[in-house]
């Protein structure tokens, strides 16, 4: 659907940041080109990324071996001619505008007219670089936060001449590469930094203006931000420069407000050395340092609203992903309340001569509406995403409510709908601390209701007018498994991946898993793959018939497009044998033995490996939540797919009113394993 096929990168500048880069490409299983000045620097980088990897294996983030892979896919060299044949380039290199312009003259020079040329800066306008080499249309930035192999956000910024068609690949090209992105205007800043350094200045005019000490603040912002490292302590880590040139920068771009403090400028210029964080906090002055870190934080964020360079979403998936808080900008300013996000930033912003905002003034007291669910036009295909990343997005009832409108709205362009997910997966299932939250206070009709209206959400997907797509582009669980299987198709990326593991948790897949999968792979399949919680991967998925495509990620729009065309499915008729060879050994397991049977070590595995594994998977599951599980498989096969939907909903307080569902669902919460009651017969 793109001009632009994005299949080799490139990064100029093997620093930091460059190696970063080409060190999150590759892990992504991605070839990628790295260049520098000399082979001192491009071998420093390669050492580098060598390095991280092994500490990665010693974190278990990587299993062994998995270093060399990685590092066989990273090409060091100095030659800008060894990346003439690259779809991607990503300029990485120090922050001189006059070096990144020389760098992207070279690129002009050196790479083909269709090649996305991007810069990482983030202390110039992508505007700064297009007159350096031809095709400016081609010419983004992706600004990446540190540390780029580890944190998934990525800010893609298109000046006033990139061309949409430009900016879609770069879009899907960091989702290949398991990036978060969000969309920037090409303005001082971007988007974070915009609110993130008034933040960091903030914290100095305090301990300028005797409102708290540095230990104070610190502890104060960890508090309220819900964050690992306050201000300060980021500072020292980063660099206290940085800080500084960054709000200087600023300052001399957009107004004296965001021009370095005082006391900032004296520690850099002067005193040479890391802000001291030693002492105790006084949580006396918590308030204070937190109503004046809001204030510029609701200042700033509703200014790029307004200013239309992010959207509310954009603002606060920023914090979240890119800056760890554990809420964005509006979702703070809606919990504090209107009213007091005002005031706050009257003080924090009001001497510096700034009016506030117009959506910061003017918006209604119940808050700045967020939206968790998009609902855009891709291609020709209404899109329906869902902006969860930070959580997965995983389900609760908001985004529930926003989905059913957002699907209405969809249905409204009379366009066939792609329903995504945003980040690197697609839907990681129900939101588990809803439902532990209404276990514990006894409120069990609360989850009752919620599963009423998913299934009322999922029942009107597929057999409609127009079809309904599942683009699923990564980690699919649960809850996101059984939304896809309620659309008419499934198009999936070789990173996709399948599973339902509700047994493991103590309960049953409830959104319509036990009856529409063993439509699609057949009952002794879905048995397999719900008793056990086995993940499959795309290829396997095919294979067995969960999805219906696998297509590369540049081509996954083509193939939810493809797959709309065949129209609506009225139902599915499960497949009375296996669709693969591969699986039926599987088959024959789970059509002969019942899980009475497997539990007690009575059914006959035959020495078979993926039998056994079988087998000792369900032992480690909840056997109340298996028995249930099967009794829904067996007792809805002769149903129509209405009827044994039902039966889900039927025997929902049953299964959620047993010991195992709370135990299961709340030491997933705490990280560690279940302790299931013993198994007992068959009820």
């Amino acid at each position: 659907m793109s001009e632009f096929k994005i299949r080799k990168y490139a990064v100029v500048g093997a620093g930091n940041m460059g190696s970063g880069i080409a060190q999150k490409i590759a892990s992504e299983g991605h070839r990628v080109t790295l260049l520098d000045v000399s082979p001192e620097q491009v071998e420093k980088g390669l050492a580098g990324i060598a390095a991280t990897l092994e500490a990665g294996v010693e974190r278990r983030i990587f299993r062994p071996g998995q270093p060399g892979e990685i590092i066989q896919r990273i090409t060091g060299t100095t030659s800008y001619a060894d990346v003439a044949d690259a779809d991607l380039v990503i300029e990485a290199v120090f922050e001189d505008l006059e070096v990144k312009k020389r760098v992207f003259s070279s690129l002009g020079e050196a790479c083909r007219p269709g090649a996305i040329l991007a810069t990482n800066t983030s202390s110039f306008c992508v505007g700064e670089l297009v007159e350096s080499c031809p095709n400016p249309e081609r010419i983004l930035g992706l600004h990446y936060f540190y540390p780029p192999a580890m944190n998934r956000l990525v800010e893609v910024v298109g000046h006033k001449g990139t061309s949409n068609v430009a900016l879609e690949a770069a879009w899907t090209a960091q989702e290949a590469i398991g990036k978060t992105p969000i969309r920037s205007a090409d303005t001082p800043g971007f988007v974070v930094n915009r609110y993130f350094v008034p933040w960091l200045n903030e914290a100095v005019r305090m301990l300028e203006d005797g409102i708290a000490d540095i230990p104070s603040i610190d502890a104060a912002a960890r508090k309220f931000f819900g964050i690992g490292m306050g201000p300060f302590h980021l500072m020292n880590v980063t660099g206290v420069p940085i800080a500084f040139h960054a709000a200087k920068s600023l300052g001399e771009s957009l107004h004296p407000f965001y021009s370095p403090a005082e006391t900032l400028r004296k520690q850099v210029e002067e005193v040479g050395e890391p802000w001291t964080l030693e002492g105790d906090p006084d949580p006396a002055t918590f308030e204070n340092v937190f109503a004046r870190l809001l204030g510029v934080v609701s200042h700033v964020a509703t200014e790029l609203v307004g200013e239309e360079v992010a959207t509310v979403e954009d603002c606060d998936i920023g914090a979240r992903v890119g800056l760890r808080w554990t809420k964005g900008p509006f979702q703070l300013i809606n919990d504090v309340g209107l009213s007091a996000a005002r005031d706050a930033a009257e003080i924090s912003v009001g001497p510096h001569g700034l009016d506030l905002p117009p959506l910061l003034r003017d918006s209604a007291p119940k808050g700045i509406p967020i939206r968790l669910v998009s609902q855009t036009m891709r291609g020709n295909l209404a899109s329906v995403k869902i902006e969860r990343p930070d959580a997965m997005n995983a389900l609760n009832p908001e985004v529930a409510s926003q989905l059913v409108s957002a699907v209405a709205d969809a249905r409204a362009t009379e366009r066939p709908i792609a329903i995504s997910g945003s980040g690197k997966t697609f839907i990681a299932g129900a939101d588990i601390k809803f439902f532990v939250d209404h276990l514990r206070s006894n409120s069990f009709p609360e989850i009752q209701a919620f599963t009423q209206h998913g299934h009322e959400l999922l029942d009107s997907l597929s057999g409609q007018e127009e079809a309904v797509v599942a683009r699923v582009h990564g980690l699919s669980l649960g809850g996101g498994s059984e939304l896809a299987l309620a659309c008419d198709w499934i198009a999936a990326s070789p990173k996709a991946s399948f599973g339902f593991p509700e047994t493991g948790i103590g309960i049953y897949p409830g959104l319509g898993g036990t009856q529409r999968l063993p439509r699609r792979v057949g009952l002794p399949l879905a048995k397999w793959l719900i008793f056990t919680g086995q993940s499959v991967g795309a290829s396997l998925a095919l294979e067995m018939g969960l999805c219906d495509e696998v297509a590369d990620f540049e081509n996954l729009d083509s193939a939810c497009a493809s797959l709309a065309e065949r129209g609506s499915l009225e139902h599915r008729i499960a497949p009375q044998s296996p669709n693969s060879e591969a699986f039926a050994s599987l088959w024959e397991f789970f059509e002969q033995n019942s899980v009475e049977k497997i539990l007690s070590g009575e059914a006959d595995t035959m020495g078979g490996d993926k039998r056994e594994k079988a087998a000792k998977k369900m032992r480690q599951k909840s056997a109340n939540a298996l028995f249930q599980a099967e009794r829904l498989l067996n007792e809805g096969e002769a149903l129509s797919l209405g009827k044994a939907l039902a039966l889900e909903l039927r025997d929902l307080e049953e299964v959620f009113s047993h010991p195992d569902a709370l135990e299961g669902l709340a030491a997933l919460i705490e990280g560690r394993r279940p302790h299931f009651q013993e198994p007992a017969t068959a009820p």
